[in-house]
């Protein structure tokens, strides 16, 4: 059974469990995987600075309520956060780095920012 080059496609000649036919046929091919996965995380942190830079501008003295109206005419992307903080009351915050949000009633949201002190 031939084996063929995971880069270039040429059968590779050889030890039974080569992948590639040369160095830059490998070097090629992980080049490419990291450039797909870098990309990828560049837009997902573009998107996180964004979101963190509307709850920063919007979140003062710490505590702030404002609409989801309000956070979406900022651009913001509901579907990204870096993390979740549940209260012992059972309330979830989602977090974008140090900024959190609170979903509550009629489409209002808490805005927070965590340190030592608060939650």
């Amino acid at each position: 059974m031939e084996k063929h080059c995971l880069d270039c496609n040429e059968i590779i000649k050889g030890r039974s469990d080569k992948k590639f036919c040369d160095d830059q046929c490998r070097t090629n091919y992980n080049n490419k995987i990291k450039i797909e996965v870098t990309g990828s995380l560049k837009t997902i942190n573009k998107i996180l600075k964004q979101n963190r830079s509307i709850l920063e501008k919007l979140c003062v003295d710490g505590k702030a309520k404002t609409s989801k109206v309000k956070l979406v005419q900022h651009g913001f992307n509901f579907g990204y956060f870096t993390h979740l903080y549940e209260t012992q009351k059972g309330q979830t915050y989602k977090f974008c780095y140090e900024f959190g949000y609170l979903a509550l009633e009629q489409d209002w949201f808490l805005l927070v920012k965590r340190n030592e002190n608060n939650v």
